[in-house]
């Protein structure tokens, strides 16, 4: 079972540990030491969260900002997260870490709820998100490591987390009949990007998205509940 479960989190490696990497020279440029690297990615564990960090530790941004912000970067978990409610319902003593270590790329291994045959299903999804979370730890330790022996040019190095969500984008967007959601995110973001700057654009079009999806969500269970009675 925990080889099957390496082998289902191999796609995800290959990711983590370069994007980690990112992390952990940004991390040491910044002035923080392997530690801080370590430690930020093993309790932190919020990929795009982690590099918008980075900025905040070293502009002071205080603590009710810093708060904002992490959860307008990851109110993304609150829509996806849902769908895994019953798959974790009865995780046991697995279901804490489960949710903690529940990243975007684990939820895309883990949503169609297939586990191999004769595998426990919960120690199963514990063993990929525990070899996921390790990779992003072992990539980000790598990179302040590495910072600190070669020198690198951090120029557009934060465009990583970019290009990653570019990839899940265009993916999600090849995959699904369902472009609203993808329309919502690009549409909220402009908009509040010409309304408030750039500097000031990413809480209130995250509030945006938010609201707007919402909205939706209710006007399509009203829909069902109609043809329902009907």
């Amino acid at each position: 079972m925990i080889k099957q479960a390496f082998y289902k989190s191999i796609p995800v490696m290959a990711g983590y540990i370069v994007l980690g990497t990112g992390f952990g020279i940004l991390m040491h440029n910044a002035g923080y030491g392997v530690l801080w690297t370590a430690a930020m990615s093993l309790f932190i564990y919020a990929g795009s969260m982690q590099y918008v960090g980075v900025n905040l530790l070293t502009g002071g941004a205080s603590v009710i900002t810093t708060a904002l912000t992490t959860v307008m970067v990851n109110a993304r978990h609150l829509f996806y997260s849902i769908s895994m409610v019953d798959l974790y319902k009865d995780a046991g003593k697995y279901k804490p870490y489960m949710i903690f270590a529940l990243t975007d790329e684990t939820y895309s291994l883990l949503c169609d709820g297939k586990t191999p045959e004769g595998a426990d299903p919960n120690a199963y999804r514990f063993f990929v998100s525990l070899f996921n979370h390790s990779y992003w730890v072992t990539g980000s330790i790598l990179g302040s490591l590495l910072g600190a022996v070669i020198p690198f040019s951090t120029a557009g190095i934060e465009f990583s987390m970019t290009a990653l969500f570019i990839a899940a984008f265009t993916e999600q967007w090849l995959t699904t009949k369902d472009h609203i959601p993808a329309l919502t995110g690009l549409l909220s973001t402009l908009v509040c990007l010409v309304i408030f700057g750039r500097d000031r654009f990413l809480i209130p079009a995250m509030l945006l998205i938010t609201l707007v999806l919402t909205l939706l969500r209710g006007k399509e269970e009203a829909q069902d509940r109609e043809e329902a009675k009907q």
